[in-house]
């Protein structure tokens, strides 16, 4: 997945119709496995666009989306955040929360 800036994902949000940005903590365990999952996700859905980001350089997003611990799934939606996911559970469960209805 490629490294976002907070403007890479708001423009990249407002004009796809669905994305993803995932926000961690490079020292973080469960982040580390949630990445694993996600690029197996990726690999998935050529069609929808995820980026990520360590949530270190983007602090101020993390107040204004009210970010209550890494790892942290945003989903949007014609640029707006519909569904935001702490607990990754399995790759089946990522992929169905990206799959496009």
């Amino acid at each position: 997945m490629k490294e976002w800036t907070r403007e890479e994902w708001e423009t990249t949000s407002m004009s796809e119709e669905m994305t993803a940005y995932y926000l961690y903590a490079p020292m973080c365990g469960t982040c580390q496995v949630a990445s694993k999952m996600l690029s197996v996700v990726k690999e998935m859905m050529v069609d929808v666009k995820i980026g990520q980001a360590n949530l270190n350089f983007v602090e101020s997003l993390a107040a204004d989306y009210q970010i209550e611990s890494v790892p942290c799934l945003l989903i949007t939606e014609q640029g707006k955040v519909r569904e935001k996911i702490y607990a990754f559970h399995s790759v089946p469960y990522l992929y169905e929360k990206l799959k496009r209805k």
